[in-house]
């Protein structure tokens, strides 16, 4: 079975091939770089089926008010514990801190989390895990949830760290079901519409 690494696209995007001639589709270059990974054979998570008839993944318009400050209480002292996942496989993840932030009017609090796999790859040290459900969870948006990548190297001195909803995916199991996902845990539920990143794959 294939295995989802967690902040997969990330490492997709800089393999992108500049020289492909097609028009990119998207509205953003965020955006436009999903598409490209989601149409190539080589790295696409599309089942065959899906990938000959692929125009582009659907997305919410881009919303600056989705693009927030929040404040990061660490939490260094946490273990890796087993996240459940959509098989039967284990992913372990610790937690790296709490973010608090102001999102319309709304004080929102999500649990950030450092994978044990990730965190001893040198390629992905830096990334650090942002999964999160909403409201619009299992209508527009995968009921899974989605995923955000947030970097240890992006944390600023204050201990804030910028978050763009924009930017936000799917795992690859919205898409194939040969590949193992961890699930959101429930306390990174936030109880409001969040009407920005990708939609669900229709």
């Amino acid at each position: 079975m294939k295995y989802l690494f967690v902040l997969f696209f990330s490492l997709l995007f800089l393999s992108c091939n500049s020289k492909d001639k097609r028009p990119l589709i998207g509205k953003s270059l965020y955006q436009q770089k999903l598409n490209s990974v989601f149409k190539d054979a080589s790295k696409s998570p599309l089942k065959s089926k899906d990938l000959k008839t692929f125009k582009g993944l659907d997305f919410y318009p881009i919303d600056s008010s989705y693009i927030i400050t929040a404040s990061i209480e660490k939490t260094p002292d946490s273990e890796f514990l087993a996240m459940p996942t959509n098989t039967d496989e284990k992913s372990y993840y610790r937690k790296f801190g709490m973010l608090t932030f102001t999102l319309k009017g709304k004080e929102m609090q999500l649990t950030l989390y450092e994978s044990l796999e990730e965190s001893e790859n040198p390629i992905f040290e830096d990334y650090l895990f942002l999964p999160f459900t909403d409201e619009t969870s299992g209508g527009d948006s995968y009921g899974g949830g989605r995923y955000m990548d947030v970097f240890k190297s992006s944390i600023n001195t204050n201990g804030t760290v910028e978050l763009n909803f924009n930017n936000t995916y799917n795992p690859y199991c919205a898409y194939n079901d040969d590949y193992s996902c961890p699930l959101t845990p429930r306390n990174n539920h936030l109880n409001m519409e969040i009407l920005a990143g990708v939609k669900d794959f229709k």
